[in-house]
């Protein structure tokens, strides 16, 4: 993976040359109740739909305004669909998920450590998540499970936020701390040294990660999605 440093400081410097003037005309973020102006009216970025916060927030859980699932609400139904998938991997459909994120592992290219990911693209460093895993050994089959845990609780939500960003980015983030940091030491006992690095899970990284496994797991919803939602949790 090599970058191009020029280009990257030159983009860089446009960007923060175009942030750093207000527009009037962004004078209000999107997000109903909020009087906050959007963040291309405060010189603040370019976003000419949301506020800092919303905007922030947006990147970390694929919405302005609705927050991403707590482990005491999701993991019931991670449980209930690992273990459907468990039980019905032999079917086609299952089968088929499951090699295709299998595939999604095994195509992500060379593992880069999670202190090395800086000036990727977020393309880059969604591949760089999918080879972590794979050096992790995480199975395929507990990545599939994850979005179909995801598409039943939202399908159970009665205040869900319904657009695939959201779904994607919610299934993303789980799958992405399966194995989200390297971990390295030099040394033995006291004197040893470690290091710990955890790429911030947000962004683009996590839509491209989303997008690539909704993909994977489409055909498994669309054929035996009925029969999975029957074992719901709710």
């Amino acid at each position: 993976m090599s970058t191009n440093w020029t280009a990257k400081r030159e983009r860089k410097a446009e960007v923060k040359s175009r942030a750093s003037e207000p527009s009037a005309m962004f004078s209000r973020c999107r997000v109903v109740g909020c009087s906050r102006p959007a963040r291309a009216g405060t010189g603040d970025g370019l976003d000419t739909r949301f506020c800092r916060s919303h905007a922030d927030h947006y990147a970390r859980h694929g919405s302005p305004y609705k927050a991403s699932y707590k482990a005491h609400e999701i993991n019931p139904y991670r449980a209930a669909a690992q273990a459907w998938v468990e039980a019905n991997q032999s079917d086609a459909y299952v089968a088929n998920a499951i090699d295709r994120v299998a595939t999604l592992l095994r195509t992500a290219g060379p593992h880069v450590e999670a202190f090395r990911l800086r000036g990727l693209s977020p393309q880059e460093r969604a591949k760089a998540a999918w080879a972590r895993l794979r050096k992790a050994g995480i199975d395929p089959r507990r990545v599939v499970a994850t979005w179909l845990a995801v598409e039943m609780i939202i399908r159970d939500d009665p205040q869900a936020e319904r657009k695939a960003e959201f779904k994607q980015v919610q299934a993303a983030k789980l799958v992405h701390r399966m194995a989200s940091g390297t971990h390295k030491q030099w040394g033995e006992g006291p004197t040893a040294t470690e290091l710990h690095v955890y790429p911030r899970p947000r962004g683009r990284v996590l839509r491209h990660m989303g997008e690539a496994l909704e993909k994977a797991c489409e055909l498994l919803v669309e054929h035996r999605g009925s029969d999975l939602f029957k074992r719901s949790p709710n």
